[in-house]
């Protein structure tokens, strides 16, 4: 018998992961909002990347793999 997985718990832990992994993300992007808007330079591109941002963990919880939760938690790697 091999080592079984706790989909449920895993699917907290990279919905842990992937907020732990973009709050800085966020946080540069809403520099540069800050900045665009002081120089009314065009938002759209930032306001784009800031919900793909928030958005990355809404599939997560109809994951039902190991396999495709770890390529999940990569989502944000460079």
């Amino acid at each position: 018998m091999g080592i079984a997985t706790d989909i449920t718990k895993a699917k907290v832990i990279v919905k842990e992961k992937l907020r732990a992994d973009r709050k800085p993300l966020l946080e540069a992007q809403d520099i540069l909002f800050q900045k665009a808007q002081e120089t009314s330079a065009d938002t759209t591109a930032i306001v784009t990347e800031k919900q793909r941002l928030r958005d990355i963990t809404n599939d997560v919880d109809a994951m039902s793999t190991e396999s495709a939760l770890k390529t999940k938690m990569t989502a944000l790697e460079s």
